[in-house]
């Protein structure tokens, strides 16, 4: 919870949490890295980008409180792996059943925009997650940047040297992984567009195709 490898990100969280934004004032920002959460017992993995300035780095939830969190989470609730469409704070009552969700980087960066040497720092950490999260079937990566920081993980590395390159990244792109190192169920890659405000709604990603995703990522962690 005290990491301090990126000084930048470090800088621009508390930056961030000390000046805050008029909307949120008078609330304590979290200004620490966030860990991901969900079910222990996920099959279906979210891999996103980052937390948001004054989302996740506000109310100390992945993906919770920001524009991204309300499309993921009212997706995820209409299949059912969410309890609510809602994400307010970490206290709404808000709980995930059969998913997790997490991020290539912990800490908010300027312009939602991580460095690769930061994935890099931060991949030790999902590498602890998708090793803990044993009944995974399914690591969905939002984004080019989750689907590179994932790809950088053994079991996804291990299935594209298989294949000659490391996968290209396509919205609806489905790849078998095999089973996780140590064993396991065996594990499909798939990707989405991130659902970021830009995306949304320049209709490059639209509800019905991120439900056409988690309807394919329910099907593959039955």
């Amino acid at each position: 919870m005290g990491c301090h490898r990126c000084e930048r990100l470090v800088a621009w969280r508390e930056g961030v949490a000390a000046t805050g934004r008029a909307a949120y004032a008078g609330e304590r920002y979290w200004e620490r890295p966030l860990p991901g959460w969900g079910d222990p017992a996920a099959r279906l993995v979210v891999v996103g980008l980052a937390p948001a300035a004054h989302g996740g780095n506000r109310t100390g939830r992945m993906f919770t409180g920001d524009r991204t969190g309300d499309f993921l989470f009212a997706a995820l609730f209409r299949a059912g792996f969410a309890n609510q469409p809602e994400s307010v704070s970490a206290e709404d009552g808000l709980e995930l059943t059969g998913a997790y969700v997490t991020a290539a980087v912990r800490c908010a960066p300027p312009d939602n925009r991580p460095a690769p040497g930061e994935r890099d720092n931060c991949a030790p950490y999902l590498a602890v997650e998708l090793d803990a999260l044993k009944r995974a079937r399914v690591l969905l990566a939002l984004g080019a940047f989750a689907l590179d920081a994932l790809a950088r993980q053994p079991s996804v590395a291990g299935a594209a040297r298989r294949r000659g390159r490391r996968p290209k990244f396509a919205h609806g792109l489905e790849l078998a992984l095999g089973p996780a190192p140590g064993g396991g169920p065996a594990r499909t890659l798939l990707c989405s567009y991130h659902p970021s405000q830009r995306n949304v709604f320049t209709g490059l990603l639209t509800p019905a195709m991120f439900d056409a995703v988690l309807a394919r990522a329910r099907e593959l962690g039955a």
